[in-house]
C-alpha cells in the first residue's frame, strides 16, 4: 500500500476524545500517534477547552471533528457554525431534527465561510444507542432505519455534506444519497468487543464495506492497555 493510501485510511479513523480535561485528551493523542490522525471533540471536552485544543490540532496538522449536535433556531445555529468554522474543523455536527430551515441555514453559513473547502457539516440522524423500541416514545413512527432514511434525505435536500448514522444504515444511504454524500459512522466495535451503551453497532471491516466514509471509535481504543496497538489493528482491518 502506498504512503498516500495509508494516510487516507488513517484519516478515516476518528478517535472520540471523551475526556473531561484537555491534558487527558492530549495524553491519549500522544499514545496513539502516528496511527490516529483524526479526533472527535464532543460536548464534554468542548465544555472544558473552548478553542485551546483546536490550536493544538492545527499546529500538529491533525484533523478534528467538532461533535456538538447543534439544534436551535436557524439564525443561532448559523452563527455557531461560523464561529466553529474559524477553527478549521474537518467535520461538525448539527441535528437533523432541527428541520430543513435550520439545516439550510447551517449549510449556507458553512458554504459562505473562507474555510468552506476544509470543512463539512453533517447532520445527526438517529443516535446509535437507540433501539427501534425507543422511537415511539419520542413520537417517531417506523424503525430506526426508516427514520434515518427520512432524515438523510432531508439533510441532502438542505444542502448539507452528509450525515451521522449507524454503519447498519450505511449501505442503504450510500445507494439512496450517492457517492458524494459523507457518511460518518459511530458505534464501531471490533469483533468480540463489548457493545457498552451502543445498540446499532458494526465491525470496522463491515462498516467500510457498507460504504462508511469515517469510523468513530471511542472506548475500544481509549480503554485498551495498548491504545496504539488497537488502533493499528483497526486500521489494518479497514484497509483489508
Amino acid at each position: 500500500m502506498t504512503t498516500d493510501a495509508v494516510e487516507a485510511i488513517r484519516r478515516k479513523l476518528i478517535l472520540a476524545l471523551d475526556f473531561p480535561y484537555v491534558q487527558e485528551a492530549i495524553g491519549m493523542i500522544h499514545k496513539v500517534r502516528p496511527e490516529v490522525m483524526h479526533y472527535k471533540v464532543g460536548l464534554e471536552l468542548w465544555s472544558s477547552t473552548g478553542g485551546d485544543l483546536f490550536h493544538y490540532f492545527n499546529e500538529e496538522e491533525l484533523d478534528f471533528f467538532v461533535d456538538l449536535k447543534l439544534h436551535d433556531i436557524p439564525n443561532t445555529v448559523a452563527q455557531a457554525v461560523k464561529k466553529i468554522m474559524a477553527h478549521k474543523p474537518s467535520l461538525m455536527t448539527i441535528h437533523a431534527m432541527g428541520g430543513m430551515d435550520m439545516m439550510r441555514a447551517a449549510a449556507d453559513a458553512k458554504n459562505g465561510h473562507e474555510h468552506a473547502a476544509h470543512s463539512k457539516v453533517v447532520a445527526v440522524t438517529v443516535l446509535t444507542h437507540h433501539h427501534d423500541s425507543d422511537l415511539p416514545k419520542l413520537g417517531m413512527s417506523g424503525s430506526a432505519a426508516d427514520q434515518v432514511k427520512r432524515l438523510a434525505n432531508l439533510a441532502q435536500e438542505s444542502g448539507l455534506d452528509g450525515v451521522v448514522c449507524s454503519a447498519q444504515e450505511a449501505a442503504t444511504l450510500r445507494a439512496q444519497c450517492g457517492d458524494d454524500f459523507t457518511l460518518v459512522c459511530p458505534g464501531i466495535r471490533p469483533a468480540g468487543s463489548q457493545a457498552h451503551d451502543q445498540a446499532r453497532i458494526m465491525t470496522p471491516k463491515a462498516a467500510i464495506a457498507a460504504g462508511a466514509d469515517y469510523l468513530v471509535v471511542g472506548r475500544p481504543i481509549r480503554q485498551a492497555e495498548d491504545p496504539q496497538a488497537v488502533a493499528k489493528a483497526l486500521l489494518k482491518e479497514m484497509a483489508e
